[in-house]
């Protein structure tokens, strides 16, 4: 639709997610948030996808909220009260997200790109927490940030809110891969490929595991371990992967060329 702010495009196994709204610089607008919640969740029903790419139109990835919607609304008329929705579908969505950027990224936007399983940046591309310098708290996008992030630098950047390249990103664990912006989409095939080699069921277990919170019991751990290990050696996808390696063959899940 001519209209619409983010575009669902579904190629080979990979559910392209396309924030477009380059006017705002793609603002978390009330409109963007309501089409991205529903290609998310489009994505994440679909069973023909294996993986979520989520870019962008325009010079800018994402600069966070849409301020001027939230200019002289209440409390609890603010979009960001709608916000951790969209970040928890990409954190806990079974299928990988793979974040790419060919810009810089504020505020909201760092929070989905930390969401994401998997994020790629040109080196042109910048990120900054500038809540602060606004008079407000990066209270929700904390919950997908620091996770990822070293301790130290997760102080000095939500506080001060100076902004920082991609290779600093990278070297913090914001990113996995800062490259020439001309590599940006032969880095982003390259993770989708691997990803696509992974059974689906075998990817949502293992991303489950991941997150989880672990007990200090290290004898629980080891036994809910074994059995989650044992049930996927004895399931269907495990003996098909095991019988492909076998026979010297692509297991069924691996999508055609």
């Amino acid at each position: 639709m001519a209209d619409e702010l983010v575009h669902y495009e579904v190629q080979r196994g990979i559910a392209t997610i396309t924030l477009d709204s380059p006017h705002n610089r793609n603002a978390l607008s009330a409109q963007l948030r309501r089409e991205l919640k529903e290609h998310l969740t489009a994505a994440a029903q679909d069973d023909q996808v294996r993986v979520v790419v989520l870019t962008h139109t325009g010079t800018v990835f994402c600069s966070g909220m849409d301020l001027k919607e939230a200019a002289g609304a209440s409390a609890g008329d603010q979009g960001v009260n709608e916000f951790p929705a969209i970040l928890e579908q990409i954190w806990t969505s079974p299928k990988p997200v793979v974040a790419a950027l060919k810009g810089p990224a504020r505020a909201g936007g760092v929070g989905i790109v930390a969401a994401c399983d998997i994020a790629v940046a040109a080196n042109e591309a910048t990120f900054a927490f500038s809540e602060v310098r606004i008079g407000v708290v990066p209270a929700v996008i904390s919950v997908t940030v620091l996770p990822r992030l070293l301790p130290r630098q997760a102080h000095e950047l939500f506080l001060t809110g100076e902004a920082f390249d991609a290779q600093r990103a990278q070297d913090i664990g914001l990113l996995n891969s800062a490259v020439p912006v001309d590599g940006v989409d032969a880095e982003v095939r390259r993770y989708t490929d691997m990803l696509a080699l992974g059974a689906p069921n075998a990817l949502a277990a293992t991303k489950q595991m991941l997150q989880q919170e672990r007990s200090s019991n290290l004898g629980k751990v080891f036994a809910d371990m074994l059995e989650l290990s044992a049930q996927h050696f004895g399931g269907p996808e495990g003996q098909e992967g095991i019988t492909a390696f076998k026979e010297k063959r692509k297991p069924s899940w691996v999508p055609a060329d």
